[in-house]
């Protein structure tokens, strides 16, 4: 089945056939911009948007404020006639998340308007699914149904479509706020028994990434102490700390109980793959071997 080149397969198809792990793939992200945007989204979908140059200015300027932010456009179909326009900002830190949503009538509000504090606090999850078809095709094609799949089973603005999150071979992807939880390789039979454990306070082991607050090599250390305690609610584990010596990271975690539990991670490159549809070289992703430490 063709991808963007002739004969070429897409890349979620070859990272699924390939069994590449999905453990420790979710995007270093600690703070989240949210903004409605309905016109088209191109292959950078903020360079390639209708808003003015002093928009893209402002939410560049918060972009730089913070370390580990990222801005994403979202859009719901059946928003397209509304006449106001929605904004959300979430904090991913562990133990400091915070999801605020705020409503503006015009994208030429979005020149002075600071998504950080704007708006009200809002108490309820916000899940965002990845359909950004012009970053690669798998978005679209695996990431279509799985909202549809969601936005049958959760209120109007609980669920959005989204640009790039990261992973594309991963696709259909699904990230959960305010917590910052990645899920990938989600279908449509997925989605209920993925959105279930969520909302109980469980992660669903099977298409887990990992958490966007935690470091690469702490997301690997994460998956080993779940699987090796059984330990599976969302906040059954914080991160104590990290330490890099030479070539390995020592990681540890700490349970509910107080008790540390330790691992050391080092980074192994897979086998050269075209790692997205788009992709013109071929690349060694990284994967992360976990032992006690």
């Amino acid at each position: 089945m063709a991808a963007s080149h002739p004969g070429r397969r897409y890349c979620s198809e070859v990272s699924s056939d390939h069994h590449e792990p999905l453990t420790a793939t979710a995007s270093r992200i600690d703070h989240w911009l949210l903004v409605e945007y309905r016109g088209l989204w191109g292959p950078n979908a903020v360079r390639a948007s209708g808003l003015s140059d002093q928009v893209k200015r402002n939410l560049r300027e918060q972009l730089r404020a913070r370390e580990h932010t990222r801005l994403l456009f979202i859009r719901r179909p059946d928003r397209r006639g509304s006449p106001e326009l929605r904004a959300f900002a979430a904090t991913s830190s562990q133990g400091r998340e915070t999801l605020r949503a705020a409503t503006f009538e015009s994208y030429e509000d979005l020149r002075e308007l600071d998504l950080a504090t704007a708006g009200e606090p809002s108490a309820q999850p916000l899940f965002l699914v990845c359909t950004h078809g012009k970053h690669d095709p798998c978005c679209a094609r695996r990431g279509r149904p799985l909202f549809e799949a969601l936005a049958e089973q959760l209120e109007e603005e609980s669920v959005w479509q989204c640009t790039h999150v990261g992973g594309d071979r991963f696709a259909g992807n699904l990230v959960c706020l305010p917590h910052g939880i990645y899920y990938g390789r989600v279908g449509r039979g997925d989605a209920v028994g993925v959105l279930d454990a969520h909302l109980e306070g469980w992660i669903a082991m099977g298409r887990y990434r990992g958490r966007s607050a935690h470091p690469f090599a702490a997301q690997a250390a994460e998956r080993d102490v779940r699987e090796a305690t059984g330990l599976r609610g969302i906040d059954e584990l914080r991160l104590r700390s990290t330490e890099v010596d030479g070539d390995v990271v020592h990681v540890v975690f700490e349970d509910a109980a107080g008790r540390g539990h330790g691992r050391v991670v080092r980074v192994e490159l897979g086998p050269e793959e075209l790692l997205t549809c788009h992709a013109e070289e071929l690349r060694r992703p990284r994967r992360y071997v976990v032992s006690p430490a």
